[in-house]
């Protein structure tokens, strides 16, 4: 088996496990992603080139911080951001970026679906509202006063690590499709 097919594999299992989790518990365990991002460096690291190891860190930087503006938005929890830093250590810089693309395509067809089901379309046109207001007025010239989002203002959670994990298994299962 190569060192691909074992990281790919091990990814999947990694993912299934926080998406599970996720959905059950609406967390994503620490425990769970440092046992991934310590599996990744020790499968290439002992395993993989040392240009392996370069790629780890570039995917775990890449996966980061491209969800790290979502996570201060307050549009995600830190365990997403920690577990989209995993699937970086197993992929490299660009399969993550794909991956982070992926992720936010199902993640936001996910977020619909959940709105329409629970039917909160009202509030989550206000909050979208509100969030871009400042950005809009900044682009427009205006002084930016930005307007606090109500107490009861979030229309719900959604299990991200859920999309996280389809996003992973769309881009990585298509090198062997």
């Amino acid at each position: 088996m190569s060192v691909r097919v074992l990281s790919d594999l091990l990814l999947l299992v990694f993912v299934t496990a926080a998406a599970v989790s996720d959905l059950m518990r609406r967390k994503i365990p620490n425990r769970l992603v440092l046992a991934g991002l310590l599996a990744a460096l020790a499968l290439h690291g002992t395993l993989g080139a040392p240009s392996t190891l370069l790629d780890c860190a570039g995917g775990m930087a890449t996966g980061f911080f491209l969800f790290l503006p979502l996570y201060l938005l307050r549009g995600m929890a830190a365990g997403d951001v920690k577990l989209i830093a995993m699937v970086g250590a197993f992929a490299a810089p660009w399969p993550t970026l794909q991956i982070c693309f992926a992720t936010f395509v199902l993640g936001g067809l996910m977020a619909v679906l959940i709105v329409s089901w629970q039917g909160n379309w009202r509030t989550c046109l206000r909050n979208l509202r509100q969030l871009l207001w400042p950005l809009m007025a900044r682009t427009a010239g205006l002084p930016p006063a930005s307007t606090p989002l109500h107490g009861r203002a979030s229309v719900g959670n959604m299990p991200y690590g859920l999309a996280i994990a389809l996003g992973t298994l769309l881009v990585q299962g298509s090198n062997y499709f």
